[in-house]
């Protein structure tokens, strides 16, 4: 009778510790297509697992890993495709802290993200957004630029007029170069 009584009481409390990266749950868990994708993302912490078996168990997303990069020792930048958009997520040590919908990119308008100036002068640390591509021209105009804010964790939107970007940065899949 006891035993019966401790296996019930067990089985009741599971599901509450499966909601943890040990029963494959993850950020995206609180996503649906139709809402507020950054909203549900924030302060969410992420899997570190590979991004196939994400993908394969978002399937209703329609999740695609995009590519990411390392910002600092701390800061990790991801991109993923969801619900057939693209966002940007600023991670902290593998807890989402900033969302931002990113805009269409292409060719012409290639993504980047890396060092900018502004009117000829550096602006510290780095940038994401979208250039106007240019040929034989290294240092490109940007259309939409947010920096990389380390100490707040924030994507800033920063002002686009007379602000220049390196077409090193330029890391856009969809033949930006």
């Amino acid at each position: 009778m006891k035993t019966k009584r401790i296996i019930a009481i067990f089985m009741l409390v599971l599901p509450l510790f499966c909601r943890s990266s040990i029963c494959g749950a993850d950020g995206f868990d609180s996503v649906r297509c139709g809402f507020d994708v950054g909203k549900a993302l924030l302060g969410r912490k992420m899997s570190n697992e590979k991004a196939v078996a994400i993908e394969e168990r978002h399937k209703d997303l329609g999740l695609k890993d995009l590519g990411g990069t390392e910002i600092s020792d701390r800061l990790f930048l991801i991109s993923w495709r969801i619900c057939g958009e693209e966002y940007v997520l600023l991670e902290d040590q593998g807890v989402v802290r900033d969302v931002l919908k990113f805009p269409k990119h292409s060719k012409d308008s290639p993504q980047f993200i890396g060092s900018c100036q502004l009117n000829g002068h550096d602006v510290p640390g780095a940038a994401i957004g979208v250039l106007k591509n240019e040929d034989g021209v290294e240092i490109l105009p940007a259309v939409i630029a947010w920096k990389i804010d380390d100490k707040q964790i924030k994507f800033v939107k920063l002002q686009t007029e007379g602000l220049r970007c390196s077409r090193d940065g330029i890391i856009t899949t969809d033949g930006g170069l």
